[in-house]
Order: C-alpha cells, then sequence, then structure tokens
C-alpha cells in the first residue's frame, strides 16, 4: 500500500482534532494515524470501504495457485530438500 504524507497524522493530533482526520479522508480518501511515528491505524471513507477490501482480497492466492507453486519449487529443488529430509 503506498501512504501519501499528506494524508499522515500523529494520534496525538487525531485525538484533539479528529475534524481534521475527517477532512483529510474527505479529501484523500484514506487517513493514516501514526503511533510512535510509526503508520498504525487506517481510516477510510465508509463508502469506499467495501472496494478497499474487495482490493485486498484479490491479492491473496488460491489454494489451487499456492498447490502449483509449491508443487514446482519442489521439484526444482528436490535434491535440497532430501538431504534436509535426512
Amino acid at each position: 500500500m503506498t501512504i501519501d504524507t499528506n494524508t499522515m497524522i500523529s494520534i496525538t493530533e487525531a485525538n484533539q482534532n479528529f475534524s481534521k482526520v475527517a477532512k483529510v479522508v474527505d479529501e484523500h480518501g484514506t487517513a493514516v494515524i501514526l503511533k510512535n511515528n510509526t503508520p498504525r491505524y487506517l481510516v477510510i471513507d465508509f463508502s469506499k470501504a467495501e472496494n478497499f477490501t474487495h482490493e485486498e482480497k484479490e491479492k491473496v492466492a488460491n489454494s489451487e495457485d499456492v498447490f502449483a507453486i509449491s508443487e514446482k519449487l519442489i521439484k526444482q529443488n528436490i535434491e535440497a530438500y532430501e538431504v534436509l529430509a535426512k
């Protein structure tokens, strides 16, 4: 996920001025709240929440893909697996 620095707000500022958080979300679609200078919370426009979670789900591989990739890696590295199995 790419974070726009214009959407970053400290947790202290968010606690003292939540209307600023809402304004950032209205302007940019999201706001990132920092705790100890680290991104900790994501505030998104409720109307965009379904699209956001749908996009995140698309990044997850299905079981068949994972199984196929695993089989391919095992075949490519069979000698290493045999040594490790000893």
